[in-house]
């Protein structure tokens, strides 16, 4: 691992990096988090945007960026994703309870409501199990999760500064920045803990730079809003009960966003040549739209007319909830 950058063993205790981060109100003027997560809209201004996440796509295949951004194609849940999407709900949900009911029981008492909830708002959701038997096979395994996040930290000695935070700043370039933060911790001196939960499996040393690249890109958002660096970025593999920290500095920030403003350079060269080249990898394995891929016989979609390279909007990354942080 890199020499900032601890993990933490399955079962073991979670050693906070300062004791203040154990017991963190809200930032001075910020929502309540029932305020925060009740915010049902996001303003739409003019000019162009990157997630974290749109911006790993182009990383790992110019071409899906394409057909996510772009294109639009339709991408159907799976049962991975769709449980990654209850986990951070029944988490989210775990933090409206007083401190001292946030117990194991009571988050294993969130998971179906919260299943429920999502499947009436998502048909696609509650379509994945046609068969009684295997959802409540897979409700088990989403429980086993939460289980698991109770072996890393105990939530009734935390009160996040924020939930599911929309965050947005604009890059000096008018470059907009954007993304949703799972959880913003904030000390009594004003450290600042950004926090991910991830049900996937963690990574290996030699792609935990790809791993903390989302964790980096929040951290500068957060600094040009704040003006202040978060002490502590924490990526949990909650299923795998492992920690991953790193503690950025200004020149990380600053490198992030050189990369940030490259990468964008990169997406505009691309979107005026029309060379959205698919870039093959394993990944490939779990990709839903090899149906259009060249390297699997495919053809991508017709590329709108020029001029109308942005036919949902100006934007080229709509913000969606909930993009890139479930697993």
């Amino acid at each position: 691992m890199a020499p900032n950058v601890g993990g933490v063993p399955y079962g073991a205790a979670v050693e906070e990096t300062a004791a203040l981060l154990d017991v963190l109100p809200p930032a001075p003027g910020a929502p309540e988090p029932e305020q925060a997560a009740a915010e049902p809209t996001v303003r739409e201004p003019a000019g162009p945007a990157l997630s974290p996440s749109r911006a790993a796509d182009f990383m790992t295949c110019p071409l899906l960026y394409r057909f996510r951004v772009i294109d639009r194609l339709p991408e159907p849940p799976s049962e991975a994703t769709a449980r990654g999407t209850l986990v951070h709900a029944a988490l989210e949900r775990l933090f409206d309870l007083p401190a001292a009911g946030r117990t194991p029981e009571a988050a294993r008492a969130l998971v179906i409501p919260e299943w429920d909830r999502l499947a009436a708002e998502e048909p696609d959701l509650a379509a994945l199990f046609p068969d009684e038997a295997e959802r409540a096979a897979w409700l088990r395994s989403a429980t086993a999760i939460i289980d698991a996040y109770f072996t890393l930290e105990d939530p009734r000695r935390l009160e996040p500064a924020e939930r599911e935070a929309y965050v947005e700043t604009t890059l000096d370039s008018g470059l907009r920045l954007r993304g949703y933060i799972d959880r913003l911790d904030v000390a009594p001196g004003g450290d600042i803990r950004i926090v991910d939960y991830k049900t996937g499996r963690a990574p290996r040393e030699a792609y935990e730079a790809s791993a903390l690249f989302q964790m980096k890109f929040y951290a500068l958002v957060i600094w040009r809003l704040r003006g202040r660096v978060p002490r502590l970025l924490q990526l949990m593999y909650l299923a795998e009960g492992e920690v991953l920290r790193y503690e950025p500095d200004e020149s990380d920030l600053l490198a992030t966003e050189r990369k940030v403003a490259a990468l964008w350079q990169a997406i505009e060269r691309a979107r005026a040549t029309g060379d959205w080249r698919p870039r093959p990898s394993r990944l490939c394995d779990w990709c839903n739209h090899k149906a259009f891929c060249p390297e699997f016989g495919g053809t991508p979609p017709p590329l709108p007319p020029e001029g109308s390279a942005f036919p949902h909007g100006p934007t080229l990354d709509p913000p969606t909830p909930r993009e890139g942080g479930v697993e």
